[in-house]
């Protein structure tokens, strides 16, 4: 399959870069690993009608992308990467299968899109992957090792925390390759991972996501200390009015555990328990 894709090294060579780690600029080489995402999500059965691609690079993923996808959606912050894109794929732009969209995947608009599959900027990995989860449709991601491992981690596990609820929340997080550091040029400093996410919706209910969202991010704040102690400390974090209120209602069970060991369901029982008893209004500024 490799041999009818450009090379990684010709595409970085005729683009003119070398990458820069103090940039965050690691370019993925391993044509094994460049092959394994695209497939990991026809595996999936991901719907690739429209696919979207964060940080394009110099194509080596895009060109992949390509012969799977009937249509693909590449965003490119580097306006050089980005110019060199249109130039390198003109006639797939020319056909109407390759759109590039200059700018930060943070701020552009995003078109519909079926299925994201994107060799992703670590350090802002959480701010995407929290803007692509709420559009319900499945991804094919790469990200730092230690970040993949807490998307997919469970309760009671060191890796468990507020990641893990809230990537959870939207879909089953499934960790499919670990990939070292030679895999790319210049190499990072660390080992990474690819997660592959199936869409759903929670076995809980919630009053409020945005609510839901917040209050995770309060106890978690103090995830040493029993739930009692992180809902009364965290009142300007979560928003509520009377924290005291939610833990008298709370079961002493839950009060008593840490929040590394309170399952979904359980925070999604007290969010919701919060919301009715604890004055939720907006945190402090």
């Amino acid at each position: 399959m490799t041999g009818q894709f450009r090379d990684p090294d010709a595409l970085r060579a005729r683009a003119g870069v070398a990458g820069d780690p103090n940039q965050d600029q690691h370019f993925l080489v391993d044509d094994r690993v460049l092959d394994r995402l695209p497939e990991y999500a026809t595996a999936g059965e991901m719907d690739l009608s429209h696919v979207l691609e964060i940080g394009g690079g110099t194509g080596a993923l895009t060109d992949r992308l390509l012969a799977v996808a009937d249509e693909v959606t590449v965003v490119e912050r580097d306006p050089e990467l980005a110019e060199f894109l249109r130039s390198e794929f003109a006639e797939a732009i020319s056909e109407g299968r390759l759109t590039v969209v200059e700018g930060d995947a943070l701020d552009v608009e995003l078109p519909d899109f079926t299925a994201s599959i994107s060799n992703l900027p670590y350090g802002i990995s959480s701010e995407i992957v929290f803007r692509l989860l709420p559009t319900g449709k499945p991804l094919v991601l790469m990200f730092q090792s230690e970040f993949a491992e807490r998307m997919a981690a469970d309760p009671g596990t060191d890796e468990y925390g507020r990641l893990s609820v809230t990537a959870g929340h939207y879909a089953d997080i499934e960790l499919v390759e670990d990939v070292p550091p030679e895999a790319f040029d210049p190499q990072p400093a660390v080992d990474s991972a690819v997660i592959r996410t199936r869409p759903r919706d929670p076995d809980y209910d919630v009053p409020d996501d945005g609510f839901f969202m917040r209050f995770l991010r309060a106890v978690f704040t103090q995830r040493r200390k029993t739930m009692r102690n992180a809902v009364r400390n965290t009142v300007h974090i979560s928003g509520l009015q009377d924290g005291d209120a939610v833990v008298d209602a709370a079961s002493e069970e839950l009060m008593s555990a840490r929040a590394g060991n309170v399952t979904p369901a359980e925070f999604a029982q007290l969010a919701t328990l919060a919301w009715d008893v604890g004055d939720p209004g907006e945190p402090d500024a």
